[in-house]
């Protein structure tokens, strides 16, 4: 693929995860979503259904790691790349969701920060924004040393 290509295609996935963004409130159920964006420190913790906020959260996880993917596959073309970003996806999703819930049920009214942000890992596709960097210069060393 050629180098254009690649960036038109790039672009347009970044785009895709926009828009994810910017239908969250219609796509997927999060009564967080407000708690968070408001005085979430004088606010009571809202009241959620933890199954669908679970599937909510697995539904969107999906979505940015599929596009997520697809970006550090243009961007690299190498299959070793992506098998190491879908082990440490699906390993940071166990964790973090776990941490979220155990936090969202426990801790909430104590840890507001710690909360937020294990949350905006699983919502927002974070991972691709450390990824990409960090596989370039990989790539950049290894082509030094050779």
């Amino acid at each position: 693929m050629g180098k254009i290509w690649k960036y038109i295609v790039i672009g347009f996935l970044f785009g895709l995860l926009v828009l994810i963004r910017a239908f969250e409130n219609e796509l997927f159920y999060d009564p967080f979503l407000n708690f968070f964006k408001n005085d979430y420190l004088q606010a009571a913790i809202p009241d959620y259904e933890a199954w669908s906020l679970f599937f909510s959260h697995v539904f969107r996880y999906v979505l940015n790691m599929i596009v997520s993917l697809a970006i550090i596959y243009i961007a690299f073309e190498n299959i070793h790349v992506i098998k190491f970003s879908l082990g440490l996806y699906i390993v940071a999703f166990v964790i973090l969701v776990s941490l979220y819930f155990y936090l969202i049920q426990h801790d909430l009214a104590e840890d507001y920060l710690l909360t937020f942000y294990v949350r905006r890992f699983l919502i927002q596709p974070l991972f691709v924004l450390i990824l990409l960097p960090a596989f370039y210069y990989q790539r950049k060393i290894k082509n030094e040393e050779v």
